[in-house]
């Protein structure tokens, strides 16, 4: 596996100065393609990118276990939100069902990741199993960006990017039995005790999980945050649907195809410990 894949982004394009009376910052052309610095008020950020809110008002209120980021997106971000979305985005609208095969264009097994950061350890999981696809799945802008610059840079055809609610994609766009695995790392671990409820991994997303993972997928959860790890240990051995891979039933060793990403790393530089638990679909 390239090194190369831990780099933040692929090369970003260059950019053009402002013109006088444009009332633009500048504009950046790539391969034919110009993006704006600013844009008119009500217009998308990213035209042919991803949805700010693709399933609207549709579906009911309620608590979530994530909070939309709207950091900086570089050139290169907004350049490959720009070219590629079309091409390997899917907006989680909540109205239709995914035809996986359809997406991939393939029919190779399926693993859903629940947040995926800046993308890195996603890239070198796709470039290390060619065979297996990879619908990942978040709601942060720049990282949707870069993920998809660097599967664009590196040839990863087996990646697509999903926008939105996971729980949405699960209940509403995926056929029972659509997965071969679901990968849930580092989620925010809101550490209060009033905000415990947010966390995601609870009985009902584990029951509602379930239903899409293909008996024997594998379940694969990983967080730096040992109160949380504590509790995903206890949730997941109490649901009927799993069981765990672990011979002692507790935590299980960092396998190999889950890159350590720099941050991990700097973590375990200060004394973090990282919990990996992986369970596996029971038979019906």
């Amino acid at each position: 596996m390239s090194d190369s894949l831990n780099a933040s982004e692929a090369p970003q394009p260059a950019t053009t100065p402002a013109q006088p009376g444009t009332g633009e910052e500048g504009v950046r052309h790539v391969a034919g393609v110009s993006v704006r610095h600013t844009r008119a008020k009500g217009e998308p950020r990213f035209p042919d990118g991803p949805k700010a809110d693709p399933a609207g008002s549709h579906f009911e209120r309620r608590i979530r276990s994530f909070q939309p980021r709207r950091s900086r997106v570089t050139a290169g971000q907004a350049d490959a939100l720009q070219r590629l979305w079309p091409k390997w985005g899917l907006d989680i609208d909540g109205q239709s069902v995914v035809d996986l095969a359809e997406l991939f264009g393939n029919d190779n097994p399926v693993v859903l990741e629940i947040g995926f950061g800046m993308g890195e350890a996603t890239a070198q999981m796709a470039a290390g199993d060619p065979g297996t696809n990879i619908l990942a799945v978040d709601v942060h802008t720049p990282g949707q960006g870069n993920l998809l610059n660097l599967a664009d840079h590196h040839g990863l055809g087996n990646v697509r990017v999903g926008n939105g609610d996971a729980i949405i994609l699960l209940r509403e766009m995926l056929e029972p039995d659509a997965l071969d695995g679901l990968r849930v790392y580092f989620p925010d671990p809101w550490p209060k005790k009033r905000h415990h409820k947010r966390r995601l991994i609870q009985p009902e997303f584990l029951s509602l999980a379930a239903t899409r993972l293909r008996p024997g997928a594998l379940l694969h959860c990983a967080t730096d945050w040992e109160p949380y790890a504590e509790q995903m240990l206890e949730v997941l051995t109490a649901h009927p649907d799993f069981e765990n891979t672990a011979p002692d039933g507790g935590f299980a060793p960092r396998p190999e195809f889950r890159p350590l990403t720099r941050f991990e790393g700097q973590g375990l530089d200060k004394g973090h410990v990282v919990n990996d638990l992986l369970f596996s679909r029971v038979q019906r």
